[in-house]
């Protein structure tokens, strides 16, 4: 059966299919010994698929991962910089295929997904999908229930306003801050740093609790575990009630 190359190559364990597009634009995807296109379709069971050279093997078994990622390390499998990724902090025997199901900032901290099924990925990263994520956030001052509602109802952002978000306080800190819940349903850049900052209140600490169902609980800092049948069943319910 033919599928498009991204798609393919997702399903190997090779990237997401965002960054499969990327890897086929690149020119370093391969049909048949001819450099590859965006949207061609390919049969992984007839066609010689190679990436960098090498043939596509058989996909490996789908794993699902939830991570507890510490500050300081970067939600990339590769970093320029030099700086520690979060594929570092899985054992070396499971880390095949394996990227970050979207992204926190090196500055931030807690649940991140992690998996080598690119459909996966797709479908939770997908603007269409609203997958709920929960943060705590540290900002400083105290914002007014007017700048609550201002962030609650959503904020202009490179001209496009922000979806509605869910924002409470939590309590009154010393030194003049403030911890707040924030729950998205949306995965734009530095998207809570930002919109903290345009209403007069800077985060100075970001933790991401909960992932559609998926709560961090007790899962210590820098550690990781595997996700249940279930768990992975509930994640990939687009239409699934998260609230609670």
């Amino acid at each position: 059966m033919t599928e498009r190359l991204q798609k393919l190559l997702s399903q190997r364990g090779i990237a997401s299919r965002r960054q499969s597009e990327k890897l086929i634009a690149s020119g370093r995807v391969t049909v048949n010994g001819k450099v590859a296109q965006l949207g061609q379709q390919a049969d992984a069971n007839v066609d010689c698929i190679c990436v960098d050279g090498v043939e596509l093997s058989a996909p490996p078994p789908c794993a699902y991962y939830l991570l507890h990622k510490p500050k300081g390390v970067v939600s990339t499998c590769q970093d320029p910089q030099g700086r520690k990724t979060v594929l570092a902090l899985i054992d070396e025997s499971a880390r095949k295929g394996l990227h970050p199901v979207g992204r926190l900032d090196a500055s931030s901290t807690g649940a991140l997904l992690m998996t080598n099924d690119g459909q996966f990925t797709y479908q939770l990263t997908h603007p269409r999908h609203q997958m709920p994520k929960v943060y705590e956030v540290k900002v400083v001052g105290a914002p007014t229930q007017t700048v609550l509602r201002h962030w609650r109802s959503g904020v202009m952002l490179e001209g496009r306003k922000t979806l509605p978000a869910e924002v409470s306080v939590l309590r009154r800190l010393a030194n003049n801050k403030t911890l707040l819940s924030v729950t998205l349903r949306e995965g734009r850049n530095r998207q809570i740093r930002r919109v903290a900052e345009s209403l007069g209140h800077p985060v100075t600490a970001l933790h991401r609790t909960q992932i559609g169902s998926l709560s961090l609980g007790k899962l210590p800092r820098g550690r990781y575990r595997l996700l249940t049948n279930a768990e992975v069943t509930q994640l990939k319910r687009p239409s699934t009630d998260f609230s609670g």
